[in-house]
């Protein structure tokens, strides 16, 4: 009997150790997932990574956000009267082709990396809830810019979810471009962390660590705010990035006027390099009617 008590013990001792190492490693697995996703890896600008190379002049700058942070950005100043501002994805900076692309039409363009990212002071990124701070600074900016009169917004994945945020709340953005943007923040956490069982703890890290609750980003549920101003939604139904179905969502979730461009096969935010001309006349021709009319 006392054998038998002796290995018992001994099973359900080993059992609790490894009940012990497990729950440890799976909590440090997600609180380093969470982590990684809040402070993400800062991209290093190539030296010749500027609208230089486009042929397009620019200004360095620095945005204050209304929060104390400094952001590195370009301005090229308005030949036409009209500033487009551009907010680029999650783990990127601020991207010199599209830049380049608005400044080639005498669009006035305000570029900048977004907190935490690139060269921009930060270490936390919230998806959207604080970055829509980092439109508002380069908003700002664009107004007080002599002979500016009307100012637009391109934004590509997280950069798409963020101005149309930063829209609803801010009627000077008079015209906004959303590119492979998500429809809320909830559906990425499904994509980032494939094993179901994960997502909840995931979720209540980086919910601790930013402060913010999840539910906190959802474009889907402010763009309608945006209306009578025109919103126009690009999105590949191939996308791995964002759920395939998040330009449709917004669409049907925005108010008139506003337009959806969607193309089969077509994975994230590679609309604009698959049809380079039809992207460049349709989103220009899309500002030309909303900010220069």
């Amino acid at each position: 009997m006392n054998k038998w008590r002796y290995w018992l013990n001994l099973f359900l001792f080993a059992l609790a150790l490894l009940t012990i190492s497990l729950t440890g490693g799976v909590l440090h697995l997600t609180h380093r997932r969470a982590w990684d996703y809040v402070h993400p890896r800062r991209a290093v600008r190539q030296a010749d990574d500027t609208p230089a190379r486009y042929g397009i002049s620019c200004e360095e700058i620095t945005l204050t956000t209304s929060d104390g942070l400094n952001l590195r950005a370009w301005y090229t100043p308005s030949l036409n009267g009209a500033v487009v501002l551009v907010a680029h994805g999650y783990g990127a900076m601020r991207p010199a082709d599209i830049h380049a692309l608005f400044a080639r039409h005498r669009y006035g363009v305000v570029s900048w990396d977004f907190r935490a990212h690139g060269e921009s002071e930060g270490n936390m990124c919230t998806f959207g809830y604080y970055e829509v701070l980092d439109v508002e600074a380069a908003l700002d900016f664009a107004l007080s810019r002599p002979g500016v009169k009307r100012v637009g917004a391109w934004g590509g994945s997280m950069g798409g979810a963020t101005v149309i945020m930063a829209a609803a709340r801010r009627p000077e953005i008079e015209a906004v471009v959303a590119d492979s943007a998500y429809a809320a923040l909830a559906d990425e956490l499904e994509i980032m962390v494939r094993a179901a069982l994960l997502r909840p703890l995931v979720r209540f890290f980086a919910e601790q660590e930013t402060g913010i609750g999840i539910n906190d980003v959802r474009p889907e549920d402010v763009i309608g705010h945006i209306s009578p101003r025109p919103v126009f939604i690009i999105q590949g139904l191939a996308d791995n990035v964002v759920p395939p179905e998040s330009g449709r969502r917004l669409y049907d979730a925005a108010g008139e006027p506003k337009s959806l461009w969607s193309e089969p096969f077509l994975e994230h935010m590679s609309t604009m390099y698959v049809f380079p001309a039809e992207y460049e006349r349709r989103v220009i021709s899309f500002f030309d009617q909303a900010l220069l009319r």
